[in-house]
């Protein structure tokens, strides 16, 4: 796994035997900034073959159309089909150069089977739902024991939450797969015993 920090949003890439997987991206106009970050990893735009989202929020799917037009391919969990086009109109209102999102190409899948689509690629684990955030937010959970969760809220806040909040299902059910490190979309990464 290679973290690249090239703005205000963590992206992450996890190689596959068959093409690496992109996990979140920045706001639109940061593209030169991720190129400048996946050169000094070592890592080429033809190294992606998909790029998956943590939800559709403008900072984390900011570059996702503007890699498709350079043929990285769009993982969808269908839980975030109806919402691929929420940013629209935040970067037309704030007029920032944007490649809106192809959404006929994208390749659609359930959490259920997103263990066997991961598996043809090469990359061990799944995707699961952490709605707390929003209802779109999904955590990507990888067996050698990282967990990518976008912007769930960090465990930590749970205390301020009532018994059985949306938060802690979500913390109870990422948890349950016994991760050693959690990173975060915008927080330090969390490494647990």
């Amino acid at each position: 796994m290679m973290w690249l920090k090239y703005g205000n949003t963590n992206t992450f890439f996890i190689p596959g035997e068959s093409g690496g997987l992109l996990f979140d991206t920045d706001y639109a106009g940061s593209l030169p900034a991720f190129y400048r970050a996946i050169k000094q990893s070592g890592i080429a735009v033809k190294d992606i073959k998909y790029v998956l989202a943590s939800h559709c929020h403008p900072d984390h799917m900011g570059l996702i159309g503007g890699l498709m037009k350079q043929g990285v391919k769009l993982l969808v969990v269908d839980v975030q089909k109806d919402f691929i086009h929420y940013a629209d109109p935040i970067f037309a209102r704030d007029r920032i150069p944007y490649s809106p999102i192809d959404e006929t190409t994208a390749t659609v899948i359930s959490c259920e089977r997103s263990r066997d689509f991961l598996s043809h690629i090469g990359i061990r684990g799944e995707i699961i739902r952490t709605p707390s955030h929003s209802e779109d937010s999904i955590s990507l959970v990888l067996d050698d024991g990282d967990c990518f969760v976008g912007d769930l809220e960090p465990f930590a806040y749970l205390e301020a939450y009532e018994e059985n909040a949306p938060l802690q299902k979500d913390w109870e059910h990422v948890l349950s797969f016994h991760p050693r490190r959690v990173f975060f979309a915008h927080a330090p990464e969390k490494v647990l015993n």
